[in-house]
């Protein structure tokens, strides 16, 4: 009789520890990695507290008025990323000031704009230079021409400072960032609104060489025109022309020895 126990109880003793509650392990976060040294939530500072008042100028309040016509008066919490850039613009960066100044003027909760400004990166809630540098490290950067990590080398030389740190005149900001959809051109980065591409080491330093005379002396001589730093135009082919050479065929075309 016990050698016919013997099977149930062992397949019940497997059923019941196989049921026993594992525990859960989760990370921190399952975003990609951003190298700076922002916070995800936000720390009163001297320069960044509700205490200092903001307001859109009056050039700024004309745009808004424009942008909020794109949206039904019951839809205008839409403009909320907008409006956040344009507050941006003219601040320096997303400060909880002017987060609260653009829930208070689509009459939305201030939670809901944190949520916003917090999940986009583009959204800069600390103080940033005036040259925000932002590298692209992403593969097709990594693989393309000299490669980012010469590039993130040559930033790092050139301006005295790591991922996530400001110059200490205040003129450069540097971070690593994801795709910026320049892949074509890689290895690129992007300065403000702008993209500089096909970069190599000394053309990196010598761009911020220029950008840094532009401000201190405003020589803006050094300064090279944003897109390819190689003198191609855009992404064409760098061997020049390869196709579309002559007038293409259709139902107009004969041969000409017909």
């Amino acid at each position: 009789m016990a050698s016919k126990l013997s099977p149930l109880l062992f397949r019940s003793a497997v059923r019941t520890a196989s049921r026993a509650p594992r525990p859960q392990i989760r990370t921190f976060t399952a975003a990609s990695p951003r190298r700076s040294d922002t916070l995800a939530v936000h720390r009163n500072t001297s320069d960044n507290n509700p205490e200092i008042p903001f307001k859109f100028n009056a050039q700024n309040e004309k745009l808004m008025a424009e942008i909020l016509k794109r949206y039904p008066p019951q839809y205008k919490k839409a403009a909320v990323m907008p409006l956040l850039d344009l507050g941006q613009r003219q601040h320096g960066f997303t400060s909880i000031s002017v987060m609260n100044e653009v829930a208070r003027l689509l009459e939305m909760p201030p939670a809901r704009v944190y949520e916003v400004a917090s999940f986009y990166t583009m959204y800069n809630r600390t103080p940033v230079g005036k040259f925000h540098v932002q590298a692209c490290t992403t593969t097709p950067c990594q693989l393309g021409g000299c490669g980012s990590d010469s590039i993130v080398k040559a930033i790092k030389e050139e301006l005295g400072i790591k991922q996530g740190e400001t110059t200490k005149d205040g003129l450069f900001t540097f971070i690593e960032v994801e795709c910026l959809g320049a892949c074509v051109n890689a290895p690129m980065i992007q300065i403000n609104d702008d993209y500089y591409e096909d970069l190599t080491p000394e053309t990196t330093k010598k761009l911020l060489a220029g950008l840094r005379e532009s401000a201190t002396t405003g020589n803006k001589a050094n300064v090279p025109k944003p897109g390819p730093m190689t003198g191609r135009q855009t992404c064409e082919n760098s061997a020049g022309q390869t196709n579309l050479t002559s007038e293409p065929w259709g139902i107009e075309t004969t041969r000409a020895d017909l």
